[in-house]
């Protein structure tokens, strides 16, 4: 196979343009942007957290039964 040249990708892109409109293809690319960005935004707020936070706290007290028996 042969390699995708700047006249094919042109040809591409006017493909798309003409099936979906310029418009729908702006709210994808949008759609993508925004999906990337919280994406990034879930990794920095991970890394951000304290660890000593995420774990439950250990409890001495003995948890007692709750369910009494029938």
């Amino acid at each position: 196979m042969g390699r995708i040249g700047p006249m094919e990708i042109a040809l591409l892109i006017g493909l798309a343009l003409l099936l979906f409109g310029a418009g729908r293809i702006a709210d994808v690319g949008k759609g993508i942007g925004e999906g990337i960005r919280n994406f990034k935004k879930g990794l920095k707020d991970d890394d951000d957290e304290d660890p000593a936070k995420q774990l439950p706290a250990k409890t001495d007290a003995k948890e007692e039964d709750t369910q009494k028996p029938v």
